[in-house]
């Protein structure tokens, strides 16, 4: 009898412990690649799923977006200019199956992937073109990247240019070609205004030349801004157009 309990005892342990092998939970972001006999059966999950022990293995797939720096690239520009430049990939899994199957380790792959692609396309464009248009250059890493682990199950939904570091010298010719634009600019900006001054004043003295009056108007409106000033001495010049009513009738 007590053979016999000792024997079901033990049978009760190895059936806990195959049901504790064979349970697996697997979150909702979480899917499950089993092989069995080394042949794959498909992703299973998120959920409980179940599995035969000693003839099952499964290989945990996280399907949420990762979020990877490209680490520091030098690249040389179509126009020789050395410069640094680092990058932010954002994919994910789409079909964990060949996420598996097809790559040996996906994130090693796309990373190093992303490495290379940011050094060719960044070689392809000038320095002026890369500062200027880097939505586009994110645009067409993206597209060649997604084009590239398409294969393997990976969905590569954005490309960011994070930082260009430029040699000291090539900040300095910077510095001095953006410092002579905004002086160009401010020429042309000077040079618009005296332009219209004196259009308007060309005008005025249209007006004033039909309307002698006018100017008189002028005189007087000066004179009394003057005479509002605290000052000791005032000089009034006296056009002499105010006397030729008198000298005519002279």
């Amino acid at each position: 009898m007590e053979i016999m309990s000792g024997g079901m005892l033990f049978l009760l342990i190895m059936a806990g412990f195959f049901i504790l092998m064979s349970v697996k939970v697997l979150n909702e972001y979480e899917r499950g690649v089993v092989f069995r006999l080394g042949r794959i059966i498909g992703a299973k999950g998120p959920g409980l799923i179940l599995l035969f022990p000693m003839l099952d293995r499964m290989v945990r797939v996280d399907m949420r977006t990762v979020t990877m720096d490209v680490p520091p690239q030098d690249v040389i520009s179509r126009d020789n200019v050395t410069i640094k430049v680092n990058a932010v990939v954002y994919f994910r899994v789409v079909e964990p199956n060949r996420a598996v199957i097809e790559v040996e380790n996906f994130l090693m792959a796309t990373s190093k992937l992303a490495q290379t692609t940011l050094r060719s396309v960044l070689g392809q464009v000038e320095l002026d073109e890369l500062l200027a248009s880097r939505d586009s250059i994110n645009q067409r890493l993206q597209t060649i990247l997604d084009g590239q682990t398409e294969p393997w199950g990976v969905k590569v939904s954005n490309v960011e240019v994070k930082q260009i570091d430029l040699p000291v010298e090539m900040q300095r010719a910077m510095a001095r070609q953006a410092e002579a634009e905004r002086e160009r600019r401010a020429k042309i900006i000077a040079a618009e205004g005296e332009l219209q001054a004196s259009q308007k004043l060309a005008e005025a003295a249209e007006v004033m030349a039909k309307s002698p009056i006018s100017l008189q108007l002028r005189y007087l409106q000066t004179m009394r801004e003057m005479s509002n000033e605290r000052t000791t001495t005032t000089i009034l010049p006296f056009p002499i157009d105010i006397l030729k009513p008198f000298l005519g009738k002279s």
